[in-house]
């Protein structure tokens, strides 16, 4: 082009961004800073996004400066995209000063750095610029209860989602998968049936997004029906779908049905992944399909190697573990391409406890106690295989051991739902507000059993 101006650079920049030429385009803006050309705020708009697929924060911050050289910094559309660029790469507090830059920042400057509070796991800080926002959209309800739902916090997405509601803003395709995957996590199955009639109402026509995710919601739910059927009603299946079915039948110890629908979904034609691998072999695992699952890696192995991440080693060992294969669980290890790491022998040590296998029990501990002396579940584990076993000397200085080097066991807890809430119990547990009534009620239960024995 023998004349560019800001308008054809721009164009021919964006043109680069969009086809994934990202280095050319960040080289291409530096030629037009030499040819003279000025850019301006549709320019930086473009570049800041090239900079931030690069995952390149030097570039990102010689940008800055160059926006602050050209005195664009107080503009709401070069102040989002930076502002968006360092919360992409955790900068947040260039972040930050990059809003406070930024002249009326409008909602899309405000989730941008929602978004990036969440990524960094700053659910605080973005819940309280969430909530002085001048004003809320869509978008940035759906950051917060997406950010929600990655950080845990499934009890707050799902009252986000309510209070959405309540200020009239209609939720849309990316508001359910997120919702639907904190409703799973909670296991508040009818909440989340609540909220499949919210989806249909709202959008009429599921999508295979929202589709995928109640799949994936029943099955965790234990409802393999409603999984089935909402699988069954979406139109346009992916691979998605597929290990959506295929994982809910392994979660659910169903090895047999995940094998039949994969074998369905190759005849589609679609191609497995190696999220489809790990359903199968976790469904062949606790089917006990030896055979089957490591049939399936070895196919893997030969034609998708590609696919073929550590935790799937990790699961033919416990596939073998779990069938009391030892020696086959062994030469396996002994024979990967890589080291491997502690929760490989934490397979091994498993299966040892299902079958009572002290000597290869203690040998593996004695392995993941040298990589990290600190890791209280291996104790826990070679525990459980003493008390199997009857060793009750040997559990009583497990106990103590963990004692001694002040390890710390993760608490186990359990939940329950009554009407549309969840109750969530730990061991000897009084922080819950009817936790009197609880006991009381255990208790009289309790009695009753002991007084029909003695009637007997």
């Amino acid at each position: 082009m023998p004349h560019r101006d800001v308008v054809s650079a721009t164009a021919a920049i964006g043109a680069l961004t969009r086809s994934g030429r990202h280095r050319d385009a960040v080289a291409l803006f530096s030629g037009i800073l030499g040819d003279g050309v000025v850019p301006n705020e549709f320019t930086f708009g473009t570049i800041l996004q090239s900079a931030s697929a690069l995952r390149d924060l030097r570039v990102g911050a010689q940008l800055h400066a160059c926006v602050a050289k050209l005195g664009l910094c107080s503009n709401v559309f070069v102040g989002s995209a930076l502002v968006d660029h360092y919360a992409k790469m955790g900068a947040v507090r260039e972040a930050q000063g990059a809003l406070q830059d930024t002249r009326e920042p409008n909602v899309v400057s405000y989730t941008a750095l929602i978004a990036g509070f969440l990524k960094n796991g700053m659910s605080g800080d973005a819940a309280r610029l969430f909530r002085c926002m001048p004003e809320r959209n869509v978008i940035s309800w759906n950051a917060m209860i997406g950010g929600s739902s990655k950080a845990g916090l499934n009890e707050e997405a799902v009252n986000l989602f309510l209070e959405m509601c309540r200020e009239g803003v209609r939720p849309n395709e990316s508001t359910f998968p997120c919702l639907l995957t904190s409703v799973a996590n909670a296991g508040a199955f009818g909440i989340g049936r609540s909220i499949h009639a919210s989806a249909i109402k709202f959008l009429g026509k599921l999508d295979v997004f929202v589709g995928n995710s109640l799949v994936s919601f029943y099955a965790r739910c234990g409802s393999l029906d409603d999984s089935v059927l909402a699988f069954k009603k979406i139109k346009n299946k992916n691979v998605v779908s597929w290990n959506a079915l295929i994982c809910g039948y392994a979660q659910n110890g169903r090895g047999e049905e995940a094998l039949d629908a994969f074998r369905r979904m190759k005849a589609t034609g679609l191609k497995p992944d190696r999220v489809t691998l790990l359903g199968l072999l976790f469904g062949c695992n606790h089917a006990g399909l030896v055979d089957e699952g490591y049939s399936l890696f070895r196919t893997a192995e030969m034609e998708q190697p590609g696919v073929l991440r550590p935790e799937h080693y990790a699961c033919v060992v416990d596939l073998f573990s779990r069938a009391k294969r030892f020696d086959d669980a062994k030469r396996f290890l002994e024979n990967l391409p890589f080291e491997p790491g502690i929760g490989f022998w934490k397979s091994l040590i498993g299966g040892c406890q299902i079958h009572w296998n002290r000597e290869l029990a203690e040998s593996v501990a004695k392995r993941i106690h040298a990589l990290d002396p600190k890791d209280t579940s291996s104790y826990i584990l070679l525990s459980n295989v003493y008390s199997a076993a009857g060793s009750w000397q040997d559990v009583s200085m497990i106990r103590r051991e963990i004692k001694e080097k002040g390890l710390k066991r993760i608490t186990g807890c359990s939940w329950i739902e009554v009407q549309n809430q969840v109750h969530v119990f730990f061991n000897g547990d009084r922080r819950h507000p009817k936790s009197d009534d609880i006991y009381m009620m255990l208790e009289c239960c309790l009695n009753s059993e002991e007084d029909e024995d003695c009637l007997v």
